[in-house]
Order: structure tokens, then sequence, then C-alpha cells
């Protein structure tokens, strides 16, 4: 805010600004309002608003990473004839010298010493131990005129400012312009080519051909100004790729790569479209990501701006760049979200439909006891039981494992759910019924990739009778007080083969027996040394329950802990589903 004004003392405004290029803009305007309040002209503020930016740009950027938390401290004195800029930096500063020219064309640097003597009066640099002070000064005449011979320049140095001045506004309107858009950047291959186009209106430039990154290792053509530069993808990376294309090598070297009228282009180089070009190649980065390259280029023989493309020209080129790479990890950031948005809406639908799958009680037969488990890897697996009660004593236990996630292994599991159940007649013929499913699904499995393990268990709880049928799936175990038997009749997945045949087995059912139905998530589990909790270390815990007969939830739980302890660093690498009968 400013200070109260005594009647001897300017007007004054103090401010800080953090060590941060996006608070140059806020600080400059704060500056021009203050100075507009108390009656500067607009050619005034105009060359206020220019030294100012300059300055608190060198401040920030020369700043060294010990001073980035100091800030930066601007002060506008105010006086009817005259107004005095002062910036405080923490730089490690440098001598201001004593006459300021207009640097060489191919100069990168002195363009905003010589911008800054040049908008104002008077300019000195006070260098001291960790700070430094730039004191700009400038008239105020009500009448006045800039008199440019004063300051020893001539018409050729005038000429050659106006021309910095006019495409520093040239292209800053064109991205302001751009960023005040309200749907930027819409359809991104129409907006690369408006940019694109006022950017070569700014530099003077012929014809450029923007590519992206593909996969880390080819080029795209986003937009290029005439066709004939569309030739296709440039590999840069991998055991075969364009060597001797430039924009292969912009790539690889991450560097801007320059060439002129005597360059001979590789054959193939989709360049050699323009032979005897003048122009360079800048690889465009954001936040350190290699975003794509933009190549752009003068024909022989233009007369509106002759001659290579001066550090003026390749400031801005890169200035337009990095806006478009902005604009392109935008756009990507937007599609992804969109994307993540519609994964995570399927992932609704299926959870929905995995839930509505498991039962919320299951049905117990005389005798026998009936427990089970399911747990998903991620938001929805492709794993889920079932029990289906034909009778009093009989019952058909199911248990599948779709291969994939999310909202299509949903469906067909409850696809297969709802054909088991429409089949009673083959309910009691396990590998019947499999032969059927297949023949019912193969053509819609087989067309998405897809297959189902399965294994379906006729328990004739009676009889004391249990009928297996296996598609693919791991092996049921059974417990009979005298040893473990492992049951896996022959069959394919289904969706394998269109007619495949599989295979009934029969066992008997004695008193204080087990069953174990289970998913290949359970003998897959991964400990925190790599290690699979295995086959064997499953048989061998489920022969171990015979010593000690117990019901099917004490042994549901014991299961579950084990598992549980067993990958307690790692986590579910895979969907883990178990059903237990005791009896």
């Amino acid at each position: 805010m400013p200070e109260s004004p005594g009647a001897s003392r300017p007007a004054s405004l103090r401010f800080t600004l953090a060590c941060d290029l996006k608070q140059v803009r806020q600080a400059t305007q704060s500056a021009h309002q203050f100075l507009a309040e108390h009656g500067c002209a607009e050619e005034t503020l105009t060359a206020c608003d220019l030294a100012l930016v300059e300055a608190c740009n060198n401040a920030i950027k020369y700043a060294p990473t010990s001073a980035r938390t100091q800030p930066v401290i601007v002060e506008v004195l105010c006086e009817p004839a005259a107004l005095e800029l002062r910036i405080t930096d923490h730089t490690p500063g440098f001598d201001w010298p004593e006459r300021v020219e207009l640097p060489a064309p191919e100069s990168e640097s002195g363009r905003g010493i010589f911008l800054i003597q040049t908008l104002m009066d008077s300019a000195s640099y006070l260098c001291g131990k960790g700070q430094n002070i730039l004191i700009l000064r400038k008239s105020r005449p009500a009448e006045a005129k800039t008199d440019v011979s004063k300051n020893g320049h001539d018409d050729w140095l005038v000429e050659n400012l106006l021309d910095e001045l006019s495409a520093c506004y040239e292209s800053l309107s064109a991205i302001f312009r751009y960023s005040a858009e309200p749907d930027k950047p819409g359809d991104l291959r129409k907006f690369a080519r408006r940019l694109l186009g006022d950017l070569s209106a700014v530099v003077g430039a012929d014809w450029y051909a923007f590519r992206v990154v593909q996969n880390q290792s080819r080029l795209d053509v986003l937009t290029v100004s005439e066709s004939a530069l569309d030739m296709g993808p440039i590999i840069f990376r991998g055991e075969i790729y364009d060597a001797d294309f430039l924009e292969a090598q912009a790539a690889i070297s991450q560097k801007p790569i320059r060439f002129d009228e005597t360059h001979v282009f590789a054959m193939d180089d989709p360049l050699r479209q323009k032979p005897r070009s003048r122009g360079f190649i800048y690889p465009v980065f954001v936040g350190g990501n290699f975003v794509g390259t933009l190549a752009m280029g003068k024909n022989p023989g233009t007369a509106a701006v002759p001659g290579d493309f001066t550090a003026r020209h390749r400031g801005v080129i890169a200035g337009f760049a990095q806006f478009l790479g902005i604009q392109i990890v935008n756009s990507r950031a937007q599609e992804q979200h969109i994307a993540n948005r519609i994964i995570a809406h399927e992932l609704e639908i299926a959870g929905s439909i995995q839930r509505s799958l498991l039962l919320k009680e299951l049905p117990q037969l005389p005798g026998f006891e009936l427990a089970a488990l399911c747990r998903s890897a991620h938001h929805v697996g492709g794993d889920f039981y079932d029990v289906l009660k034909l009778s009093n004593d009989t019952a058909l236990l199911v248990i599948a494992d779709v291969m994939g996630k999310g909202v299509l292994a949903a469906m067909f599991a409850a696809i297969l759910r709802a054909v088991l159940r429409a089949t009673p007649e083959l309910n009691r013929r396990p590998a019947e019924l499999l032969a059927r499913v297949n023949q019912l699904l193969f053509d819609e499995l087989s067309g998405v990739d897809m297959f189902i393990t399965a294994q379906l268990a006729f328990v004739d709880t009676k009889g004391r009778k249990l009928i297996v049928g296996n598609a693919g799936h791991c092996p049921l175990l059974v417990t009979d007080g005298f040893g473990l038997k492992c049951l896996s009749p022959e069959g394919m997945p289904l969706g394998i083969l269109p007619e495949a045949v599989f295979a009934n087995e029969t066992v008997d059912l004695p008193q204080n027996c087990s069953v174990l139905l289970y998913t290949d998530g359970i003998t897959e589990a991964m400990g925190a040394s790599g290690e699979r909790y295995g086959q064997d270390r499953l048989t061998n815990w489920f022969r171990e329950t015979q010593s000690r007969p117990r019901p099917a939830r004490e042994l549901q739980h014991e299961l579950a802990n084990q598992l549980t302890q067993f990958q307690w660093k790692t986590g579910l690498n895979d969907d883990q589903t178990f059903l237990i009968m005791t009896g």
C-alpha cells in the first residue's frame, strides 16, 4: 500500500514479491495502477511496465538456490517532475556496463539491459553484500518527447528497438489471446495450426512442423503447414530408428538444431521436402518431460524477412513452443481425467454386478456346513462362487474365475451364473453342464479373447456322494479322515474350444470330511520374499485339519488369517476366493 505522502515527500509505493516468475505480472499491475493514479502519461506507464517486468524477471531468474526464499523488493517514488523505480534483488550481481548497445542478432544476452537503458532516462546498479539495488529514473515533462540522441543511439538502434518491442507485443498478445479463450484448446490440432500460423507471421517463417511424442520412442505429426511435410512417424529410440533425420537428432540430443541451405537432408527425412531452407528445430519440454519437436524454416530467397532466425526470433519461437507444449500436456491430462472418470464409473457398475452375484447367506445342507470368502485384489475381480440348492439333500457348488477385470469380467460372471441357474436339468451332471455352458458362451468369450475357468461339484448329502466337473480350474481337495484327495477331471477352460469335452469324477463323503474349492489367487499369493503360497502349502494345511475336525466357518477364518499373515507386506496380487464344506 502507498505511504501517506507528506508535503515534501514524494508519493511512494513499496511491496515485495516472492522469488516466483508468476508474481511479476501482478507486481507490474500494482505499480502501473499506482503511477496511473498519480497522473503519469500512457507512454511513461508503458515504459515503466516494460522496464519493471525485465528487472523483476532478472532478479528472480538469476537468484541462486540459497536466496530463493528471500523476496524481491520493489519501491516506486513518484514526484510531479520525475519518478524512480528501485528493485532490490539477491542475485550474485554484475557490473553495469558504461555504454549499453544493442547486441548482435545472434547474441543470446544483453537485450534486457539495452531495453531498460533505452526506456528509462538513467539506470544505476548498486552491488552490495547479499543484495543489490537497481535504480531507474524517468522524467515526467508534460509535453516532452523522448530524445533518443541523448543516449547516443542512432536511428538504426531505434529501429531495432522498435522491432524488439513489436515482436514482444505480437507474441505476448497472441499467447494472451489464446489463453483467454474459454474452451482452450478444444480441437488440439486446430488450436496448434492457429497458434503456429500466428507464430510464423511474427518471426517471418514460411513453414512449420510440430510433432508430438508417442510411446516415448516415436514422433507423430500434430500439425504441419504443408501436407508434404507429413511423411508418417519418426522413430528416435530403439534398435531401428531414424538416426539421420534432423528432428530425431533434436529429440535424442534434447538440444535445438540449426540448419541452412548447405545442409543435405537424409533420403526419407520429411524436411527433405524443403531443400535449401534455413531454420531450426526446437525440442519442447514441459516440467522436464519431452513433449515434441517444432521445426520452422524460411524458403530460399524469402525477401520479407531475409537471413537466419535471430536470437529474438528463437526466443519467441521457444515461448510459443513452450506454450503449445503446455496445452498438449493439459489436453492429455484432461483426456486422462475423463478416461479415469469413465473407468471409475465402470468399476462402480462392475462392483455392483459382482456384489449382486455373492449370496447374502449360504444355504445349508443337512449334516453339512458351508462357508465362503471372496476378496478382490482391485476394485473388481473376475472370481465368484455360488451354491444352487436343488433339493433338501442336494446342491450344486460353483466356483469360477473369469479372465480379466472390470465390467466385462463381471458381466461374464453374471452371465455364467444365469446360465447355470437356467439349466436345472443338467445340474446333477457337472460335465454335461460345463459342455452346454461352453457352447452357449463360446462365441461371446472368443470374440473378446476371454475365457473362464470353473469347477462344479454336485453334492448328495443323503447318499454322501460328490460328483465333480472341471473346466481348467484348480484341483478340488477332499479329506476323508484317512488322507487327502485332489480331484481334477479333464476339461479345457470355457471359451477355448467350441466343442470341448469334459469328464466327471465321483468321490464318497465319509463322516468328518472336508471339501475345499478355490481359485488360483490362493496358491499364487505373494509373500514378502517373493515366495508364492503355493499348492503344497495349501494341501498341507488342509491335510492337517483332519487331526481336529472343525466347522466350515472356523476353517474359513483360519485360512483367511493364514493368507493375510503370509502377504501382510505385499497385499493381494490377485483375487482370492474359496468355498469350504464340512460334514
